[in-house]
């Protein structure tokens, strides 16, 4: 009995690993997610007025999401000069965060969120992002396979695809060299467009990535008002109603990029998908629930940007959620 006992507890091991060395079985359990965006991607954290809290972790999970991505701007907390060091205090925040999230029971996307040096000119900005990446991975390497990478967020500027694939080799080489079997994700150009995954060229060989994209169709409704988009004032009072027409627009979208999916064999994230504060809350619930509807249909795992800054879906000051988009992104099947 006992021998039939340690059989079964040995094969239920075996089982668990094998489904966790799976890249789709792995983007299921990313499941559902937010970003916990305007923390540490700030030039230094609390600059955008976030601060992350060991209680967020916790709501978060008891809210019923699945995972964390943990957005981080690492060149502004590393060495500019060889050997491109970064700075152990913020290591140790991020060590912090992640510990967070695992404690917590949820999956965490360690996220290299911005380098502004790689985007305007890639071939001098890659031996530091390469470093700091060797770094990155070496740190975690011990980490459990709840942890994963994304090499990336949103492609943009001078990195084009042809730079950006020729780059995806070699920093999965720099991370595979001490997490081989770590999973990775990684996004095409032009802010992780979906329009642009027919232009993501994944080395075959590696099965352990997850691709990714962000979503902000119409970006009239999603980013009316906001500062940094030029000319966004003019798209004030701009409704999304669930029309036929928006939804055929959004179903398209959806469609395309789980039909790169299956021709790739490649599983997809939705990284990034949201509204600004301020577009009306009855429009931004309809759009946030129609998405998350589409993503799960087409069986992509996803993380809302973000959790309790301009986007968010949880008051800071009210310690409370946004219970309505709460509630749109919880219900969706998964």
């Amino acid at each position: 009995m006992r021998l039939l006992l340690a059989a079964l507890v040995v094969g239920l091991a075996a089982s668990t690993v094998i489904a966790a060395d799976d890249a789709f079985a792995y983007n299921r359990r990313l499941g559902r997610g937010v970003n916990l965006g305007g923390a540490l991607d700030a030039p230094k954290e609390g600059d955008w007025g976030v601060v992350l809290k060991a209680e967020y972790f916790k709501s978060i999970k008891e809210a019923g999401f699945d995972s964390v991505r943990i957005p981080i701007r690492w060149p502004a907390h590393a060495q500019k000069e060889a050997p491109f060091t970064v700075d152990p205090a913020f290591f140790a925040r991020v060590d912090w965060a992640v510990k967070q999230a695992l404690a917590n029971g949820l999956l965490a996307v360690v996220d290299a969120h911005y380098d502004d040096e790689l985007m305007r000119d890639p071939e001098k900005g890659l031996p530091r992002f390469k470093a700091i990446w060797k770094q990155i991975a070496a740190r975690y390497r011990d980490q459990p396979e709840t942890v994963s990478f994304e090499l990336l967020n949103e492609p943009n500027g001078h990195l084009t695809d042809g730079p950006w694939n020729k780059m995806i080799p070699q920093l999965l080489s720099v991370v595979r060299e001490s997490n081989p079997r770590r999973i990775v994700i990684v996004g095409p150009v032009q802010w992780n467009n979906p329009s642009q995954l027919d232009t993501l060229n994944l080395p075959e060989d590696d099965r352990r990535l997850i691709a990714t994209i962000h979503y902000y169709t119409p970006m009239s409704f999603t980013h009316q008002g906001a500062s940094w988009v030029k000319g966004s004032d003019k798209w004030l009072g701009t409704v999304w109603t669930g029309s036929p027409e928006e939804l055929a627009v959004m179903r398209k979208d959806f469609d395309k990029a789980a039909a790169w999916g299956q021709a790739h064999r490649r599983p997809i994230f939705l990284g990034e998908f949201g509204s600004f504060s301020a577009g009306d809350m009855d429009s931004r619930v309809r759009w946030t629930r129609a998405v998350a509807a589409q993503a799960s249909a087409h069986g992509m795992s996803r993380a809302y940007w973000e959790f309790c800054s301009t986007f968010g879906i949880y008051d800071s000051k009210a310690n409370a959620w946004r219970r309505p988009l709460l509630d749109a992104l919880i219900q969706a099947r998964r």
